[in-house]
């Protein structure tokens, strides 16, 4: 008995081949995908039986009157292959090439040893090494480690009389991986891989063989948007004939030299093979023809987005020379987009053409300094190498200290990133760490204090943990205040029971007097981080004992737990059960602070949600607004904005009297933003009384532009093997053109003052998933695209107490269109593409807040006059 098939001697079996490929979306029917077929003869015969072992065979395969053609009937004019010949279609060279025979080496129905010619093209040695793989089989159920096309792999047989089943693991292949994926899971894209191969078997030989492999490719945030890539192979016994006898001989290697000393013996695992494009335009081409949509005053627009997606892709693939030859060559108002497009692409040649053409020691180029540390900051996949070159900066010479202060923010957003793929260890990460936790124990002066306390907060290390709760506990205002910000980042399981007891030590006072924005910022990180009984009870006793507006944003703190069924909420309800805790004097104080959580979408694959909280002084002068934006699915979640306005010492251009321990605060208004979870360098509207009234005095009331750029979010490149030879590739780019801008205006005259965040955002994603086979090239392009803005507008009106505030959240209706092209392409030219697209215009709605709310926006913009010529 032999435990794998066994050929009979001096007989030539005769079989028919063919390798299918199709490319379509997840759920469609093959019939009307996009693919093809390669159809041919294949002729086996035994060359060698092993005197001494009955299973070590010598198998000679050859491949014959191959054919190419379309794998779903298609009419004449659609046809690319129409009227051509298969020689004209592969090529004489490769035609030939791939009907040279090979010869197997079969031990136990495993491929021992694969011998073909040396230099023979990859394309069609893979094509014969996907063949090949089919006779590999065992005869007996169970597990194994198998070398094959697709690499090292865990196979499973299930043997049933004459049919035998074998499974792969995709999943489980060690080979050659090529490819990156994106930062965050939420923006990233699922594969799923399966195979399976039955084989049919009479007289000990194979009879039939049908194998199929399916790759789906989903995009985590809109699974309907994917690819799928089928691959079919079948090989079917026709006729066994007389054939030529064996060869006598007593080693494998003196028969291979006997039948032709031109083989050689080669790996089964398929090599790389590419084919170059001919007719590609050049980096410099290919910008000339985007450029005219990367105009600042363009970026909201989708096109924008698009544009930017295909530059990166062709920015990764040029030199170091012909990047800087764009950037070299191009005006002022274009640059800033360049630069966002060149970082982002980070190959090793693009960030080298930036740091060669950047200066740090030149203040006047800043803008563009700013807009290349946030790409990578931004970065979707950075490399180690990045990290430092960015600390190589960082300790030479920087004019600018704004850039200085960027540079070591991003830092830290690069260190989380590495991080969080096990790059904890790398020395420019140890390196990195070291350098901002050394000089922050060194710092002096406030506003070196506050740069790397902003950099702990994008790095978000385990160990910055002790070294923020002393700045939170023991530092002045706002870099207390920032120290407990950048512990709210930190998931509630590192949060330990150190954390918390400072944090009850800061709300209640127990060993200093705190501003309220620090206070109230402790109070959420406590019913954030799993609270206890008596946490939840201490803070609901304290309400009511608070300043007017600090009780009634703690008030609304708690009813917002409760109404979007936080994870806290559940305590929170059984603490309220004591009337001690829950009593009408202490819910009823008035006041215009508010906190508030609704759903900006809720989906079957991602949700996205918004929280607005708003603290203000008693004398109706807003502290801090804070409105976050976060993105969801079942695993993962995503920052993906924050915008908080703050301001204080105020109240003496309204002659109002400063809230307890807030009189000796200087005059400041500023924001500070959180973009996809990358916390962004702070900005000031004024800074000192005398700052303040000179903006007042000479205000023009126009919003400062808080962020502009372009943004790569979605970042997914991939190489498939496909067991029937050719090789898919799958990109996904997923591109953010955004322009976030806020203002703060204020009219003494008619005692009211407003605040306004503006998004305008324009989102374009696209997907290509493409088969390569050197001769055809088949696929399936997929792109979806948003424009929308979100605005954000709050007016206070002070001339009366409770004041009345007017929160309004709206988004614009926005138009969203997505279009699917399938195409099948010769060299020559020839291409077949098949387009479906639809496009719908997506409502705008006014979010809901809050009742109380309503009912204030009634008054405020009822009693609201038409002149408005004293805001600032």
């Amino acid at each position: 008995h032999t435990t794998g098939p066994s050929l009979n001697n001096d007989k030539l079996y005769k079989f028919a081949y063919s390798a299918e490929v199709y490319v379509d979306q997840v759920k469609a029917s093959l019939q009307k995908s996009a693919g093809y077929r390669i159809s041919s003869g294949v002729d086996v015969n035994l060359l060698w039986r092993n005197p001494d072992n009955d299973d070590d065979q010598l198998v000679k395969v050859t491949i014959r009157d191959v054919q190419v053609e379309n794998v779903n009937e298609r009419p004449a004019a659609k046809n690319i292959f129409k009227g051509k010949s298969t020689e004209k279609i592969i090529g004489k060279e490769y035609l030939a090439a791939l009907q040279r025979p090979i010869v197997l080496e079969l031990v136990r129905g495993k491929v021992k040893n694969f011998y073909s010619y040396e230099n023979e093209p990859g394309f069609t040695q893979n094509i014969k090494r996907g063949l090949a793989s089919l006779f590999q089989l065992q005869l007996h159920s169970g597990a194994a480690r198998e070398v094959d096309i697709s690499g090292n792999c865990n196979t499973t047989y299930h043997v049933r009389q004459d049919q035998v089943t074998k499974i792969k693991a995709l999943d489980s292949c060690e080979i050659e991986k090529q490819g990156f994926t994106s930062h965050n899971q939420i923006l990233d894209v699922t594969t799923k891989a399966t195979s399976a191969t039955i084989y049919v078997l009479e007289d000990s030989f194979i009879k039939s063989i049908k194998a199929e492999e399916n790759y789906v490719l989903l995009l985590n945030s809109r699974r309907k948007t994917g690819a799928k890539v089928v691959s079919k192979q079948r090989l079917e016994l026709k006729s066994v004939q007389a054939g030529p006898g064996l060869i006598a001989g007593k080693q494998v290697a003196s028969v291979i030299k006997t039948l032709d000393s031109s083989y050689v013996a080669v790996t089964l695992v398929a090599e790389p093979a590419k084919s170059e494009c001919k007719k590609c335009p050049s980096l410099s081409e290919h910008w000339q023809s985007i450029r005219e949509y990367m105009y600042s005053e363009k970026l909201s627009k989708a096109e924008a987005a698009r544009s930017f997606l295909s530059f990166i892709q062709n920015i990764r693939k040029a030199t170091k020379e012909e990047i800087l030859q764009i950037i070299r060559s191009e005006n002022k108002e274009l640059l800033p987009q360049v630069v966002d497009a060149v970082t982002s692409a980070q190959t090793p040649e693009s960030l080298e053409a930036m740091l060669e053409f950047l200066d740090f020691k030149d203040a006047s180029t800043s803008t563009l300094q700013e807009r290349f540390l946030y790409a990578c900051g931004f970065a979707s996949h950075p490399s180690e190498l990045l990290l430092q070159s960015l600390t190589a900066t960082f300790k030479g010479d920087v004019a600018n200290e704004e850039i200085k202060e960027t540079l070591v923010i991003v830092m830290g957003a690069l260190i989380r990133k590495l991080c969080e793929r096990e790059g904890c260890k790398l020395p420019a990460v140890v390196e990195a760490k070291r350098l901002i936790l050394s000089r922050l124990e060194k710092a002096k002066k406030d506003d070196n204090v506050r740069m790397y306390l902003l950099a702990l907060k994008n790095a978000l290390l385990p160990e910055a943990i002790p070294v923020l709760l002393k700045y939170a506990e023991s530092g002045e205002g706002p870099i207390s205040n920032l120290a407990a910000t950048a512990l709210q980042r930190y998931d509630p399981s590192f949060l330990t029971k150190e954390v918390k007891e400072t944090m009850n030590r800061i709300y209640h006072q127990n060993r200093k007097v705190h501003e309220k924005t620090v206070r109230t910022t402790a109070a959420a990180i406590i019913l954030n981080s799993n609270p206890s009984y008596m946490e939840v009870k201490n803070i609901l006793l304290s309400i009511g004992e608070l300043s007017l507006e600090m009780n009634k944003y703690m008030v609304s703190m708690i009813q917002d737990i409760l109404h979007f069924e936080m994870p806290s909420s559940k305590t929170v309800r059984q603490v309220l059960k004591d009337m001690r805790a829950y009593n009408y004097d202490r819910f009823s104080k008035t006041g215009s602070s508010s906190a508030y959580s609704g759903y900006i979408t809720r989906g079957p694959d991602v949700s996205s949600t918004y929280s607005l909280d708003i603290l203000y002084s008693g004398s109706g002068i807003l502290r801090r607004s804070n409105m976050n934006i976060h993105v969801f699915d079942r695993n993962a979640e995503l920052h993906a904005s924050q915008v908080v306005i703050e301001a204080q010492g105020l109240e003496s251009i309204i002659a109002a009297t400063p809230d307890e321990g807030e009189e000796n605060l200087d005059s400041f208004a500023g924001m500070s933003a959180i973009l996809f979870d990358v916390q962004l360098r702070p900005v000031t509207f004024f800074q000192g009384y005398g700052d303040l009234m000179s903006k007042m005095l000479s205000a023009t009331g126009d919003p400062i532009n808080v962020v502009k750029g372009l943004i790569l979010l979605t970042d997914h490149s991939q190489e498939i093997q496909l067991q029937s030879g050719p090789r898919a590739s799958t990109e996904f780019l997923g591109g953010l053109a955004i322009d976030i801008s806020g203002g703060m205006e204020f009219s003494l005259w008619y005692r009211e003052s407003k605040t306004n965040v503006k998004n305008r955002v324009a989102m374009f994603i696209a997907g290509n998933t493409e088969v390569d086979s050197f001769f055809v090239k088949t696929g399936m392009e997929t792109t979806l695209e948003v424009e929308t803005a979100l605005d954000f507008i709050s007016t206070v009106q002070f001339s009366q107490y409770p004041f009345l505030v007017c929160m309004q959240m709206d988004r614009v209706e926005s138009p969203f269109r997505r279009y699917v092209t399938k195409y099948e392409s010769l060299p020559s030219g020839r291409r077949y593409t098949a387009k479906r697209g639809k496009a719908e215009l997506l409502a705008g709605n006014e979010f809901p807040l809050h009742q109380e709310n309503s009912n204030m926006c009634r008054q405020v913009l009822g009693t609201k006059s038409d002149s408005s010529s004293s805001w600032f």
